[in-house]
């Protein structure tokens, strides 16, 4: 051996001590944080590895849930933060800031500084463009506040096989909460609105993932339409206090009933547009479904020609009540309750059935709070042996539209999968 190889060898062998002393310490560092976190956020850091297909010693040695949020809500992933919110942590009629699921599709914005937060009205098609500060909002503008729906246009992404691009989530991609601010079409309308005005585009102060000044990491709108509905809001309030930073604080687009993507957080700025609005993620699958039906796995061009952007959500309902798994002692009627939901309809009937969709028992159904709220059902169930049972739960929206008992048409992005949800219950 020459010393040109003699030194790439010493090279060689000095790179493999240094691997086998990291992979030591790591292997060292995951121990400690195994012990100090407990074995619950230790199934939680595995289940994150799987999802991420990565060894657990790699995953941040905490929870990257913020201060303050529920525990048990299943983490997505880390980077951007995603969790949804087991179904029985949804019992509450508004759900708890603690219990509200998480989408983010860049970074937090940090040093956020209320006093000098703007919002700015502009594009093609304001009359004039226009700057309000949050004080401007609160003074010059009637409040309203709203018991509003925002449904990850991916919940239940899970269940389509092929899996769709994105998070992979069950069931927990919702919520409902009682928003307070200003309604949109006001500020609009202040600021002034031209008569070609097609869409709004709004804009956040979240970062892209890349880092690089000038990515957007989602930047997506509305027709005109829904953006002039009455419950259209800009909101400072979430459940009667500061939106969580998480959730978007300090100010927040809101349309209930159609994707939470939608529902800008941290917002800056809103584009009235001449056009359909072409931020980012409005374009390729991005919640966007095929025009006509494609067969599980195809692929068609993504154009528009083939696509159409996802606007209200379809008719859907969740058990909050019991929690699956649950035991019950045989002869006794055992209570069950949820909500349904429909973007910009109304859910006329509630049904749930314990065999398999044979046969169904029609719910108590209550009124919506208010247009694109949900509405919560009851259901007194006798079961007639001991046994193993499904609850299914079936909503049926005013146009007579019911939830599909399988999951519904594929498409590549995984989106408005609306089958029954159902839960496990043992009669003992």
């Amino acid at each position: 051996m020459n010393t040109e190889e003699n030194n790439q060898s010493q090279i060689e062998q000095l790179k493999l001590s240094q691997s086998l002393n990291r992979r030591k310490f790591i292997f060292k560092s995951a121990q400690v944080a195994a012990l100090s976190l407990g074995w619950g956020m230790l199934g939680k850091q595995k289940a994150l590895a799987t999802e991420r297909k990565v060894s657990p010693e790699f995953l941040p040695d905490k929870s990257p849930l913020p201060a303050g949020k529920h525990p048990d809500l299943i983490l997505l992933s880390d980077k951007p933060l995603n969790a949804e919110t087991p179904p029985h942590l949804l019992d509450d009629a508004i759900t708890p800031a603690d219990k509200l699921f998480i989408r983010n599709n860049g970074l937090e914005p940090t040093n956020i500084d209320v006093k000098s937060w703007t919002l700015t009205i502009d594009g093609e098609s304001v009359k004039k463009k226009t700057v309000f500060t949050l004080e401007d909002l609160k003074k010059k503008f009637k409040h309203y506040t709203y018991q509003l729906v925002h449904e990850c246009a991916g919940n239940g992404r899970s269940e389509f096989s092929p899996a769709g691009r994105g998070n992979q989530w069950t069931t927990g991609g919702v919520g409902c909460c009682e928003w307070t601010g200003v309604r949109l079409r006001d500020v609009l309308e202040a600021a002034g609105i031209k008569d070609d005005a097609v869409y709004i585009g709004y804009y956040g102060k979240d970062t892209h993932l890349s880092g690089k000044p000038g990515e957007v990491p989602i930047s997506r709108g509305v027709p005109m339409r829904k953006a002039l509905e009455d419950e259209a809001l800009i909101a400072w309030a979430m459940n009667g206090k500061d939106i969580p930073v998480v959730h978007g604080y300090p100010l927040r687009v809101l349309f209930g009933g159609w994707p939470a993507s939608t529902s800008g957080k941290w917002l800056t700025r809103i584009s009235i547009r001449n056009k359909v609005h072409d931020g980012a993620k409005m374009n390729g699958h991005d919640y966007r479904l095929p025009i006509h039906p494609i067969a599980p796995g195809a692929k068609i061009p993504e154009d528009n020609e083939h696509f159409r952007i996802i606007e209200a959500m379809p008719v859907k309902s969740l058990i909050t009540y019991p929690k699956t798994g649950a035991q019950v002692i045989a002869g006794k009627p055992l209570e069950v309750r949820g909500h349904a939901w429909v973007g910009d309809l109304q859910v006329k009937e509630m049904h749930v059935s314990i065999d398999f969709g044979a046969t169904w028992q029609k719910c108590s159904l209550k009124e919506p709070r208010n247009r694109n709220c949900w509405q919560h059902w009851t259901a007194q169930i006798d079961f007639p042996d001991k046994g193993y049972y499904e609850v299914w739960a079936r909503a049926t929206d005013s146009k007579d539209k019911m939830q599909p008992m399988l999951v519904p048409a594929w498409n590549p992005g995984g989106y408005l999968n609306n089958a029954c949800h159902r839960i496990a219950v043992q009669i003992i």
